[in-house]
């Protein structure tokens, strides 16, 4: 009688170690399955028909199932555009599903009626258009929508010239000059803590500089870049640049555009920015 104890007292031990208790149970629980977007649409293809869309899609991956239910639902027409609803089940909101990488996976669906002219739209911020695709394939829009004036005088040409120069992020105009094919833009950029406000001082702190732009085909291409003021940077690049649209420019301030010289050799003293 005193060893089938003993064993019960062992089996009970051992079972309390493996951590079997309640709390461990609750804790550990099952994965929450939920329903999403998914992180990008890459693709869409069009078949002759017209109306079977299949897209190319990036859903999470890991080393256990990580999706389910993927599907592509038509929604609306809504003027000159088609809408398309792209959803999936996945626990990669829980980081124990070790769903952290990323994959491709394709969906379909079958429009009611051809697309044809129209543009597509997909989960309400992705856009394709048939407009310069190259059959089946959609051309995938970008964020400056799907036919960007690549020159001209307008706000969207100034955001693609910003792009063109790589810009910092949050850059902002201060002066354009636009006229035909030709163009100078001066913008900064804030330079203070993102988190910052009120009467910190480093809150209006920023940086800036000048571009000259002559236009191509492709958009907005600098030929120069510069501080000084005048036309003598832009014109030794390029001669034909109007001297009305540069020669009143004055220098910009060296807190806009600070130089900074050669770091010097130890023991000499700091680097410190002078105006250029």
């Amino acid at each position: 009688m005193s060893g089938a104890i003993a064993v019960l007292l062992f089996s009970a031990c051992g079972t309390q170690v493996a951590g079997a208790g309640g709390d461990s149970a609750s804790t550990a629980g099952p994965l929450p399955w939920t329903t999403e977007e998914p992180a990008y649409v890459t693709a869409a293809r069009l078949a002759a028909d017209g109306r079977t869309l299949t897209l190319d899609v990036q859903v999470p991956k890991g080393p256990h199932p990580c999706v389910r239910d993927l599907k592509a639902v038509y929604t609306a027409d809504v003027s000159t555009t088609v809408h398309v609803q792209v959803t999936l089940v996945s626990p990669d909101g829980d980081r124990r599903s070790g769903c952290t990488g990323t994959a491709t996976e394709s969906t379909r669906t079958v429009l009611p009626q051809a697309l044809g002219g129209r543009e597509l739209v997909v989960d309400n911020y992705t856009v394709f258009t048939p407009d310069g695709a190259k059959p089946p394939a959609l051309r995938l829009c970008g964020d400056l929508g799907c036919h960007p004036a690549p020159t001209g005088c307008t706000s969207d040409s100034y955001v693609q010239a910003l792009k063109t120069v790589d810009a910092p992020n949050h850059s902002y105009q201060d002066a354009v000059d636009c006229r035909g094919k030709w163009m100078v833009m001066q913008f900064s950029w804030p330079t203070g803590a993102a988190s910052c406000g009120g009467d910190d001082k480093g809150c209006g702190s920023r940086l800036g500089d000048r571009y000259f732009f002559r236009a191509e085909k492709s958009g907005w291409r600098p030929i120069a870049e510069g501080a000084a003021g005048g036309c003598a940077v832009v014109q030794a690049r390029e001669p034909d640049f109007p001297a009305s649209m540069c020669e009143n420019l004055a220098p910009l301030p060296a807190s806009l555009h600070p130089h900074y010289s050669p770091a010097p050799s130890a023991g000499t003293g700091s680097a410190s920015p002078t105006s250029r």
